[in-house]
């Protein structure tokens, strides 16, 4: 099974890397993810200031993080001097160096960096909306590097489609999507404190619960501009969502909160599991899944879901959270065709797949 992907004169093994924070924030953490089977990978944000954390600052709940951690907190002058110098020596495969913020930063940075930096991956989490103060960063960087560029989506930019045209007319050659998504907050009702904040109280939230927004955002930036590469970012825990973000339109995923809430071991487990999950799916490779064009087959009237009875295990779910009062228990679980809405929510709900009923691929 080909696991190969490349873009940009990039060559990647596999698909997945993992995305700027904590898991990636000097020479001996980014050898390690290396070492992981990554294929590609990507420092911890570096700028000129130093950030001032709270702490704690990383919670982890169910299903997503949050994290007031910040860019990194060694000066960028150890990542030129000692971090960088290491990887350069013991690395093997591409480095992308993340930086941020102003274009006054990137003015000292990027000549710093270039040496070491297969590509650049720019945070704008910090430099508003304003498009033209994001083309000129990208110009600025431009003009300090010949490296690939990819400006990473914060989720304050209120037009993926106007960000993606306005860095790719500056120089630009593609997008990681998405940042975290903020501002959020966590309580604690015992307490009656905020927790795991800044000093405003708010903080950012990243991991498998912001998945749909990120694959929405990649699919509207390729629509927009197909020619632009996307990096694709945001709630990937297994091998089936890195095919999920390929189809959106991503050539390479990144992955770091679901690590942080499973482990770090994550990142070798999915890399192994990606042939038997490519193979589930009728894929041959990677480049297989990235030319495969992603239909939306929607329709307007619906079809009442069907019951496979030999997989129903009769948990009463799908009666419980029919919105509609469509369904009930008369030795089978039976539906109302004249309550059914069509919805698809007990189809999408139902653990064991008991439930069809959508479009022609018999499935919703």
């Amino acid at each position: 099974m080909k696991l190969q992907t490349s873009f940009d004169g990039l060559v990647l093994q596999n698909p997945l890397m993992p995305a700027s924070g904590p898991l990636v924030g000097d020479a001996e953490k980014l050898l390690f993810l290396q070492n992981a089977g990554c294929g590609a990978l990507v420092t911890k944000t570096i700028s000129v200031q130093l950030p001032i954390i709270p702490k704690p600052c990383i919670f982890g709940a169910k299903d997503y993080v949050m994290n007031s951690e910040l860019w990194s907190e060694h000066p960028y002058t150890m990542w030129v001097e000692e971090f960088l110098p290491q990887m350069k020596r013991f690395k093997d495969r591409p480095l992308i160096v993340s930086v941020g913020y102003s274009k006054e930063d990137m003015e000292v940075l990027i000549p710093l960096l270039d040496p070491f930096a297969d590509a650049f991956e720019v945070s704008t989490h910090y430099v508003g909306t304003d498009l033209n103060v994001i083309s000129a960063i990208v110009k600025t960087i431009r003009s300090h590097t010949k490296k690939p560029i990819y400006m990473k989506i914060s989720p304050h930019i209120p037009n993926p489609e106007a960000f993606a045209h306005a860095i790719q007319d500056a120089g630009a050659n593609g997008i990681v999507a998405i940042n975290s998504l903020g501002p959020t907050m966590h309580i604690d009702v015992s307490s009656r404190q905020i927790q795991y904040s800044n000093q405003s109280g708010y903080v950012w939230m990243s991991g498998p619960a912001i998945k749909p927004i990120a694959l929405a955002t990649i699919y509207k930036i390729k629509q927009a501009v197909p020619s632009l590469t996307v990096i694709g970012v945001g709630g990937i825990q297994s091998a089936e969502d890195v095919i999920e973000f390929l189809l959106a339109g991503a050539s390479a995923v990144q992955m770091l909160s679901a690590a942080l809430l499973k482990g770090k071991g994550l990142y070798q487990k999915i890399i192994d599991q990606l042939p038997k999950t490519l193979e589930k799916f009728g894929f041959d490779s990677i480049e297989h899944v990235k030319n495969t064009v992603l239909h939306n087959p929607f329709e307007f009237k619906g079809v009442v879901p069907t019951l496979i009875e030999d997989l129903c295990v009769q948990c009463m779910l799908c009666k419980e959270v029919c919105p509609y009062h469509a369904i009930t228990f008369n030795d089978i679980i039976t539906i109302d065709e004249q309550r059914c809405f069509r919805c698809g929510l007990c189809v999408s709900k139902c653990p064991t797949k008991a439930l069809v009923g959508s479009y022609s691929e018999g499935r919703l």
